[in-house]
């Protein structure tokens, strides 16, 4: 059981936006502080969790009524820690270095999920999400299903990285015009 709750792509982001947001700021100069630190690694965290937040509330509240503790971390990360970063991400994230190219290396996050939930779910028959159980679905649906994610995520990509340059600064293309 323990090993399926840490096999949603919700847990493995909220786990990923906790150490993006403690290396920034407890080893800021360390390798990790400094990795996590980059505009296009922060902004693709962002891409993620608002992927969860809009995933679930879209297709999969609906499914279960979680009550108790259970419903208080139902709401943390689905719905507060997606929020709150999203909300960060525009404040905190310098944001002008963002290439358009890096929505395609963001991708490769969700694909490894996805290729990790089905390998995993032919060997023990569960899978987190109903839309990539192919005991179900089959292959073919749940292919069209990924691709249909995909093609989410490369919108709020695309969204991300035209709201990023269009707001932030380039740090290397700054106001150098000014003595």
């Amino acid at each position: 059981m323990t090993f399926n709750y840490f096999s949603f792509f919700t847990i493995f982001t909220n786990l990923l936006v906790v150490l993006g947001l403690t290396f920034r700021l407890v080893a800021p100069r360390s390798r990790w502080g400094e990795f996590f630190s980059r505009p296009a690694v922060a902004s693709g965290i962002a891409v993620y969790i608002a992927i969860v937040g809009v995933t679930y509330s879209l297709l999969l509240r609906s499914l279960w009524s979680p009550q108790g503790g259970q419903r208080v971390a139902d709401i943390l990360v689905h719905d507060l820690v997606p929020i709150m970063y999203v909300t960060y991400w525009p404040i905190f994230i310098p944001k002008g270095s963002l290439l358009w190219k890096n929505t395609l290396s963001w991708t490769i996050y969700p694909l490894l999920y996805f290729f990790y939930s089905l390998i995993r779910g032919a060997v023990t028959g569960w899978y987190p999400y109903p839309f990539i159980d192919v005991s179900k679905f089959g292959y073919p649906r749940v292919l069209a299903n990924a691709a249909m994610l995909v093609c989410a995520f490369l919108t709020v990509a695309l969204l991300t990285v035209a709201i990023g340059r269009s707001t932030g600064r380039n740090p290397h293309h700054g106001n150098s015009s000014k003595t």
